[in-house]
């Protein structure tokens, strides 16, 4: 990983400005962002408050510079990614964008977007405090494509007085996550607890485990609890036909026993929220920022009280429970204008800052990029932020930057939808899986 910035005026502001600014020009940055809603805000008003700073800064220098922001926030991943594109291909990109890390393969080697490390010091702070498995995540074939706008992760959730009602007492609650993470209660376990929750009519049939509503990074938690690999150290795609398997039995355990509905995928994602928070579904899984949802919008009070959360349990003594988290990253789009790209990279950069990071952390329910941010007094005195990092963020891994993941994700995805609606079984679909995988991928991918 290059520490130093390739391009000698982006060594600091500074430079990179003192042969821009003579004429005072304003300077439009744009700013887009995929998967964003209302408690997300910061993503774009973090790129505005770094502008504010980066004036001010000028300022003190004796230079005038203005620097406009304009930002679009996208609610859903699609149009973002569409409208993305098709900007790109008219000369007409944003200049930063805000994406899913596993954006960053196929936009690096279209050359949509620039090594954010050209124009910045890693090895500088506030770059250098950002946890490196985040930075890692931010980078491709050995360079940091972004910087991460934020972290999160993908746990298990129980609702705790359905729990108490087969059994479990407080302390046995309590002490949930820890049995979960030592491999002693495994999703084996979440079928039986969510079947006794339905027989106890504490909640109704279907909603004993409750899950995702769609395709999402959170599926491929459940192959990795079977022991699955998903990249190996080569940078090769692995399909485990073992652990593939077992993943898809769970979902048509699930089914069988009535604990999910087979037609649960396709549920809209307001009756989800809806649902899980106000304690009709007895087991789910979701994500750490769902917490703001789940006591805003939806009204749940005590949250603490009411839920607990862990890791994905194992499924057998092969895996390991485990959680994924898919960071949103800032990336920067190619504009044919190095002084433009370096005035961006230096948003971002102050964008990522401890402090200004957390208001975007705590408001959406996300989890903090750096070391430092944890001790920002709005995060450290924040019980979810505080609990989730430490319980979740250590046994956290990612979906790989790989060019064919996404191939291999939808053909994955099919199987299991197949195997869920009982269309296959999970043998007749791992076979299928394997047929398509080798007609498609070739040796892009190991089969095992």
């Amino acid at each position: 990983m290059n520490i130093i910035p390739k391009k000698a005026f982006a060594i600091g502001l500074a430079f990179a400005l003192s042969a821009t600014v003579a004429s005072a020009e304003d300077y439009n940055i744009t700013v887009w962002a995929g998967g964003t809603g209302p408690n997300d805000t910061y993503r774009i008003d973090a790129i505005k408050m770094a502008a504010d700073i980066l004036e001010r800064q000028a300022a003190i220098r004796g230079e005038n510079i203005h620097i406009n922001v304009e930002g679009k926030a996208y609610d859903g991943w699609e149009e973002f990614k569409q409208g993305v594109t098709l900007s790109a291909e008219s000369g007409n990109a944003p200049n930063i964008v805000v994406t899913g890390h596993e954006d960053i393969a196929a936009w690096a080697q279209s050359g949509l977007i620039v090594p954010i490390e050209d124009y910045v010091d890693l090895g500088a702070w506030p770059i250098n405090d950002i946890y490196p498995n985040l930075l890692k995540i931010a980078s491709f074939n050995g360079a940091v494509y972004g910087l991460p706008q934020d972290a999160e992760s993908r746990p298990m959730f129980f609702w705790r007085d359905h729990m108490k009602g087969i059994g479990y007492s407080d302390a046995d609650i309590d002490a949930l996550p820890a049995k979960i993470a030592s491999g002693e209660y495994t999703l084996q376990n979440v079928i039986e607890d969510a079947k006794k929750m339905q027989d106890a009519g504490l909640v109704e049939p279907g909603y004993g485990f409750y899950p995702r509503v769609s395709n999402g990074p959170d599926y491929w938690q459940f192959y990795q609890s079977f022991g699955g690999e998903i990249e190996n150290q080569d940078g090769k795609l692995v399909f485990d036909k073992s652990a593939m398997q077992k993943f898809y039995q769970f979902f048509a355990d699930a089914v069988e026993a009535g604990v999910t509905r087979k037609n649960h995928i396709g549920t809209p994602w307001d009756q989800w929220y809806n649902e899980v928070a106000n304690g009709k579904a007895g087991i789910w899984h979701g994500g750490t920022w769902h917490y703001a949802r789940y006591t805003s919008k939806e009204g749940l009070d005590d949250f603490f009280g009411k839920i607990q959360f862990s890791l994905i349990p194992a499924g057998d003594a092969s895996g390991n429970a485990n959680t994924i988290t898919h960071p949103l990253v800032y990336l920067l789009t190619q504009q044919n204008d190095e002084n433009v790209e370096s005035i961006a990279a230096e948003l971002v950069t102050i964008a990522s800052e401890p402090r200004i990071n957390a208001l975007h952390a705590i408001k959406s329910a996300h989890l903090a990029i750096s070391r430092s941010e944890s001790g920002v007094d709005l995060y450290a005195n924040d019980r979810w932020a505080s609990e989730a990092t430490e319980r979740l963020l250590p046994d956290a891994t990612a979906i790989p930057n790989n060019v064919n993941f996404g191939q291999y994700w939808e053909i994955m995805w099919g199987g299991l939808e197949a195997v869920w609606t009982g269309q296959k079984t999970a043998e007749q679909a791992i076979k299928d899986v394997e047929t398509e995988l080798t007609a498609t991928m070739g040796d892009a991918i190991v089969i095992r």
